[in-house]
């Protein structure tokens, strides 16, 4: 048996029963709102609506410019992407792959993660130390910020050098850095 709802100004809803044997039950939620179904065009669940650990948006972007300093100071890599969270309890997953490379063995290229002008990651988070007589490796930075803001956050790679005679090297251009922002409900 089927039941028709006429519309309160015009068409029909008609709720079909099953085509099996048995009982079904299909429970209503008991507040109002709009029951989304799978396949419907236009319709989507409010991110508000997802529970704690969803992925709720992702920035993804590369950089294949090379930068290099001799600085002991951190100056930026270039390395950088922004994302405007959705709420400002949702925490931010940073993850950030790149190439770094020094002409000096034995020294060390420093990398550390900035948001905006502030510095999130201690100093040594990110130290390497260059192989014997230089060389370049694959690096990864991977940080969880609570940025407690709905307005746009960067997140950008800084480097420096031990020695102002170390050239440090981020992003070789054979090797471009990828940069991945995941927002996640908190």
């Amino acid at each position: 048996m089927s039941i028709v709802l006429l519309g309160s100004t015009s068409g029909s809803v008609t709720l079909q029963e099953p085509a099996i044997a048995g009982t079904t039950v299909l429970d209503l939620p008991a507040v109002s709102g709009t029951i989304i179904t799978t396949g419907s065009s236009g319709q989507s669940i409010p991110k508000a609506a997802l529970p704690t650990g969803s992925v709720l948006q992702v920035v993804a972007g590369t950089y294949a410019t090379q930068t290099s300093t001799t600085s002991t100071s951190y100056v930026t890599t270039g390395i950088t992407a922004s994302i405007t969270p959705t709420s400002s309890s949702s925490k931010v997953y940073v993850v950030i792959s790149f190439c770094a490379s020094t002409n000096a063995g034995g020294l060390s290229a420093y990398f550390t993660l900035y948001k905006g002008a502030s510095e999130i990651t201690s100093p040594q988070a990110m130290r390497y130390e260059t192989p014997s007589g230089g060389g370049s490796t694959g690096t990864v930075i991977s940080y969880v910020d609570s940025p407690a803001t709905t307005s746009s956050t960067s997140y950008t790679v800084y480097m420096k050098a031990q020695s102002a005679s170390v050239l440090v090297t981020s992003c070789l251009s054979s090797s471009p850095a990828s940069i991945t922002l995941l927002e996640i409900a908190a």
